[in-house]
């Protein structure tokens, strides 16, 4: 079998990714006997692409769409005009798996459905069909790519299954070109990529559209003008990622669009939605950022799981607790969270808070940390705090199933060991301006796994670990801690 790789790493891999799994000498012989069967001529690019095609057959019912959706991101379009591969962020790739309906809850069972989703990309991955670009510390994958050659392999079955339409530069729309050639009415997927302009202004005849993405290669700024087409034309649109593209403005008519799952609009220059964004009923995901304010209309959206409204500039209220379905919240600030109350959020599991703490009082701090409290399930917190304030000391021991915690901003004072949740595996400390040695602390957190300090997160000049400190701990990282001269770690500590 490996002769018929022909020498060539990729086909190598993907075969040995087919092979790896625990199969019996039977199933070993069908693979050998397919490659031969597939093998209809000579030649180095028959023989990869004949392997990626057993692999791609290979794939249980379930992760074939996950497969096929990967060909809508350009990871090889034309070598002299676009980059050769295109970097995925995996939150977006799940959170698109999902409003595409390739992850269903009766699947999850009892994880998420987002953590649903990463066990498919780990299954593609560790099949060769998918390459790791950027892993987190806890070992999860945060960017991936597609060979060129696998790309391919995606493109064509995704046309044979009519599953995506893709338009290019390599293939820009003219006056003389025919809808009907470009895009078949009978297509559920199109990914654009140039001509942005020109693709809003042509005659659209694919009334069934369930996703449009649009891709932004960073060669120009790309813009679109006008985008009522979009609310005219794709009536049962479930999938709209704009993301990178300039946009003007959001009609109203956006909020027609009651099948829409997933709204991308990060890095598009936004500054206001609509009102209508309040109709969209079906809306799970919604990730923009730096709005000027977020209408207060969200309120409405009750099937919301995924919501993303990073670097608000009014802080506004905004209520959100009748979002009983979410499960992320990043991007509310201080003030708009002590106005809600979050015992209504009781599917949240990872909640980001930025903006100006201003919670000068004792009793209105005391509240705070009662809050965050009530959130019983929530596993990550975020907290990231303007230059120009401070937090008080953390009141989080009752925050039972909050493993993972991230600090940016100054502290008057670090909390006692106590006053930390109690299950918290993960601590990211930045720009707190710590004047004492926090580790006689922090080393006293049984099941902490892994601690970051970075930039400014403390002033001083030592460091010092005690015999056995740390006493689970696997990662340590100091970054730009640029007063520290001596770092003494001793015998017993961080096994």
């Amino acid at each position: 079998m490996v002769d018929k790789c022909n020498g060539l790493p990729l086909a190598i891999v993907v075969l040995g990714g087919l092979l790896s799994r625990n199969m019996s000498h039977t199933e070993w012989r069908k693979v050998h006997d397919n490659i031969n069967a597939y093998l209809a001529e000579e030649g180095s690019q028959t023989g990869v692409m004949t392997v990626l095609n057993l692999s791609y057959i290979d794939l249980p019912s379930y992760l074939k769409p996950c497969f096929l959706h990967l060909s809508l991101f350009p990871c090889f379009l034309h070598l002299s005009l676009f980059p050769e591969d295109y970097v995925i962020s995996t939150r977006k790739l799940f959170l698109l798996w999902i409003a595409e309906g390739f992850v269903l809850s009766e699947q999850a069972g009892q994880q998420s459905m987002k953590d649903t989703a990463e066990v498919y990309l780990n299954e593609l991955i560790n099949r060769n069909l998918i390459q790791v670009v950027r892993m987190s510390v806890n070992a999860r994958v945060v960017e991936c790519w597609v060979h060129d050659l696998v790309q391919e392999l995606a493109v064509r079955k995704a046309k044979e299954q009519n599953f995506f339409r893709t338009h290019d530069i390599a293939n820009p729309l003219s006056s003389s070109t025919s809808n009907s050639s470009l895009f078949s009415s009978k297509c559920r997927r199109q990914s654009i990529y140039s001509d942005m302009e020109r693709y809003a202004s042509v005659e659209h005849n694919t009334p069934y559209l369930r996703s449009l993405l649009f891709f932004n290669l960073g060669h120009e700024i790309c813009r679109i003008s006008q985008l009522d087409f979009i609310g005219k034309c794709f009536k049962v649109l479930r999938v709209l990622d704009l993301e990178g593209v300039q946009v003007e403005s959001l009609p109203s008519i956006v909020g027609t669009l009651i099948h829409l799952r997933y709204l991308g609009l990060r890095h598009t220059g936004l500054k206001l939605l609509p009102l209508s964004i309040g109709n969209l009923r079906s809306l799970q995901t919604l990730d923009v950022n730096n709005l000027k304010q977020v209408p207060n209309v969200i309120w409405k959206i009750q099937n919301m799981r995924y919501l993303y409204i990073e670097g608000q500039e009014d802080d506004i209220p905004l209520k959100i607790d009748t979002l009983e379905n979410l499960q992320v919240l990043s991007g509310i600030t201080f003030k708009q969270w002590i106005q809600i109350n979050s015992s209504k959020l009781t599917c949240l599991g990872k909640l980001k808070l930025e903006g100006r703490y201003e919670l000068v009082e004792a009793l209105e701090g005391v509240e705070f940390w009662k809050s965050i409290a009530k959130l019983r399930v929530l596993k990550s917190l975020y907290l990231k705090a303007s230059e120009e304030s401070s937090f008080p000391s953390l009141a989080m021991d009752s925050c039972l199933y909050l493993s993972k915690l991230d600090i940016k901003g100054h502290m008057q004072k670090l909390s006692e060991t106590f006053q930390f949740p109690p299950n918290l595996s993960q601590l990211t400390l930045d720009s707190c301006r710590l004047d004492c040695d926090p580790m006689p602390i922090l080393e006293k957190l049984l099941k902490l796994f892994t601690l970051r300090l970075r930039a400014d997160s403390y002033l001083g000049t030592e460091i010092h670990v005690s015999e056995n400190g740390f006493p689970q701990l696997k990662v340590l990282q100091l970054f730009e801690l640029s007063k520290v001269i001596k770092l003494n770690i001793e015998n017993g500590a961080i096994p």
